[in-house]
């Protein structure tokens, strides 16, 4: 087993890949695998009883979005009778921010990885304030998941197939040097894509009062890119696995309650270990006694080379998550020990443009005792509250070290 060669067939997939934002259609006719009673969530797998609160208020939303409850009671009795499955969205080539909950009738992104030629599956990003994906789950929230489902998401299909798709790697870049890390700040990327689709949405027949509250939608909302790239990271990062003798992590993900790792040369296995709450920056009237343990797929940023990883491209965002200038430079500096290589096609300016570090190697993880950074928002500990501050949280060490065991057992 050479696992350096490994190393540089999983870093040189990472870094050919070419994912395209494609369309958008219904997650129960694209997602490999999707049923109607089944619900994708983030992180690893996890049974209803050991779900955290901002999952079970998500799944709550969920159910009652189906339309297959009309009350928190009556989505709980469903679950409790054996109703309703739950699987993670990184099983079925998809993932979400936060909670991550996918059900059958939600919309999704579509991205291609043009080289590799696999695609990955994202549901659209709601905004700010109370939302599905930090467990909330009032009429507010549903009817906004219901213009969304119902008027933006076709809108912004229509607006990509006459675009011709959008070139998602090209769109990170330009972020990357625009003051965004792509994952807590895209407010440059959300720009760029509003920019991008702009021209379309006008031509796709939409009222103009409609057509006011689809722009009005990017306008408002920083993290309207998220989702995408989230997929074109997905997209690449699945590119990566199932490579024999590989040590890159190619997932990273949270469901609220453990953190689980999966790595190229080992299959399709997690390693878990219990998630940790994030040190940060709470909103007001709210502090580190409400907030849940780590939760959300959005870590695939960081497992693909941006994120906290990019950190030095964005200083503004150290006044949201804590933190100097100084010490976002330092914190991608760090990422470059425990990576197996550079990204060219994400330039950073404050370091002279040199690629991000890319392909975190287990053994660098275990060895030098860094474990990955990870930028996150925090959600409240309680279902149907929301999120409450954003932050920073390291992964469980333990993770990588039973990883790194286990490609031990496999080369013996």
């Amino acid at each position: 087993m050479d696992i350096n060669a490994a190393n540089q067939e999983a870093l040189g997939r990472i870094l050919a890949a070419q994912p395209v934002l494609v369309g958008v259609g219904r997650a129960l006719d694209l997602i490999p695998g999707m049923a109607p009673d089944l619900i994708l969530h983030a992180g690893p797998p996890i049974a209803w009883e050991r779900m955290s609160g901002p999952l079970r208020g998500a799944i709550i939303g969920g159910l009652i979005i189906e339309g297959r409850a009309e009350t928190e009671a009556e989505a709980v009795a469903l679950v409790e009778q054996g109703a309703v499955r739950f699987e993670p969205c990184h099983h079925h080539a998809a993932v979400g921010p936060m909670a991550g909950v996918t059900t059958a009738s939600m919309p999704v992104y579509i991205i291609e990885n043009r080289a590799a030629g696999n695609r990955a599956y994202s549901n659209f990003n709601e905004g700010y304030g109370k939302v599905l994906r930090y467990g909330a789950y009032s009429e507010e929230v549903l009817a906004r998941l219901r213009w969304i489902n119902g008027t933006l998401a076709p809108a912004v299909g229509e607006a990509l197939r006459r675009a011709g798709g959008l070139d998602m790697k090209a769109l990170i870049a330009q972020q990357l040097t625009m003051g965004d890390e792509g994952h807590n700040r895209n407010r440059a990327g959300s720009a760029i894509f509003g920019r991008l689709l702009a021209p379309h949405l006008a031509r796709v027949g939409l009222s103009p009062e409609t057509l006011e509250q689809v722009l009005r939608y990017f306008a408002d909302n920083d993290l309207a890119v998220l989702n995408p790239v989230m997929a074109a990271c997905k997209a690449t990062m699945d590119a990566a696995q199932g490579i024999a003798g590989s040590t890159v992590v190619t997932c990273m993900a949270r469901n609220g309650t453990d953190f689980g790792v999966r790595v190229s040369g080992l299959g399709d296995r997690w390693f878990t270990a219990p998630a940790t709450v994030p040190v940060g920056l709470y909103f007001p009237g709210f502090s580190s006694a409400d907030a849940n343990p780590d939760i959300g797929d959005s870590t695939i940023t960081e497992t693909a080379g941006i994120g906290a990883f990019a950190m030095a491209a964005a200083p503004a965002i150290v006044k949201f998550v804590g933190g100097t200038p100084a010490e976002a430079a330092a914190a991608t500096l760090e990422m470059y020990e425990i990576t197996v290589g550079e990204n060219p096609a994400f330039g950073l300016p404050p370091l002279d443009f040199r690629g991000t570090p890319t392909g975190i190697d287990i053994r660098k993880v275990v060895r030098t005792g860094i474990t990955p950074r990870i930028n996150t928002g925090i959600a409240h500990r309680m279902p149907g509250v929301g999120q409450v501050g954003a932050g920073l949280v390291r992964p469980p060490m333990a993770c990588f070290e039973q990883a790194l065991e286990a490609m031990a057992e496999l080369a013996t």
